[in-house]
């Protein structure tokens, strides 16, 4: 069964339309190969939230892929707030995508070919209250992906699957392990609190470099919580004092079960712990003051 598209506005390549109507051709790369990038930016009150750390990683991404980027920040810009005012939601999620753009099928990177752009708004489904109250629970996995996850790139398979596993068994995310160290997860970034510092893996082309890695590191710095980017093995993780969550739409959020074992010590195993009620917190704050 095709399901009902949301009688929404939606951009692509020059124009403004209904969703139910856009259309690319069966020969654009993006459909062949998985060959082009994506943006997803969260949007509170209708504004948008670290647009130009967004911006500046489509750049980056586009870049490592040899895709001209179309539009300059300010286009860009205009172009979200055109699809945010079309949407009833205050907080919605805006979601760019560009690909190569159309061409005969065949692997070499074709030049000259214009990129397809596509854009769309949608209402924001952040985790429940009672996911904010009692965490989540998350399952692990070997990082099955491909080598380059340092781009955000639409060929996401390895992610479907993964996210798959938990979904399976009833949980939120599959944390990922290579060669037996953290990586991430199938759609966020992760973070475990050793002695009341909060640690995430260092930069690489294994991790995509999440928006709220440096919105992280700044409420750190703010809140006076230790922060440190470096290998976390496997076992560390299993033995944190706190496993955090990050992304888009769960902002910061704390998974308190872990293959089915709670996590954390003492009092506090199984509950959400003190660095993750100190970042959500200073996260809420920074919404207000970080957008535009």
């Amino acid at each position: 069964m095709t399901p009902t598209l949301p009688d929404t506005l939606c951009y692509l390549n020059g124009r403004f339309g209904p969703l139910a109507e856009a259309k690319v051709s069966v020969l654009d790369r993006g459909f062949i190969f998985g060959d082009g990038i994506y943006e997803v930016v969260p949007v509170y009150g209708r504004r948008l939230f670290r647009f130009d750390e967004h911006m500046a990683r489509l750049a980056r991404s586009l870049a490592k892929l040899r895709i001209p980027n179309p539009h300059p920040r300010d286009e860009w810009l205009a172009m979200c707030r055109r699809l945010i005012a079309a949407q009833a939601a205050e907080d919605q999620l805006v979601y760019i995508q560009l690909t190569r753009g159309v061409a005969l099928r065949d692997h070499v990177m074709p030049p000259d070919i214009e990129p397809t752009v596509f854009m769309m708004a949608s209402a924001m489904k952040p985790p429940t209250p009672e996911q904010r109250h009692q965490g989540v629970a998350c399952v692990t996995a070997r990082d099955f992906r491909w080598e380059r996850g340092d781009i955000k790139s639409t060929s996401l398979l390895g992610n479907v699957l993964a996210r798959q596993i938990s979904a399976d068994h009833g949980a939120v995310e599959t944390i990922m392990f290579r060669g037996g160290f953290l990586t991430e997860a199938a759609a966020s970034n992760v973070w475990v609190v050793h002695e009341g510092a909060l640690l995430g893996p260092p930069k690489s082309e294994h991790v995509l470099e999440g928006i709220r890695v440096e919105l992280l590191r700044e409420l750190c710095e703010e809140q006076g919580i230790a922060y440190n980017l470096r290998p976390i093995a496997e076992a560390e993780v299993m033995a944190a004092d706190e496993i955090l969550l990050s992304s888009a739409t769960k902002e910061v959020l704390a998974v308190t079960q872990l293959d089915r074992e709670p996590v954390g010590h003492g009092a506090q195993r199984g509950k959400p712990g003190p660095v993750y009620a100190r970042l959500h917190e200073a996260y809420q704050r920074a919404k207000a003051t970080q957008s535009i």
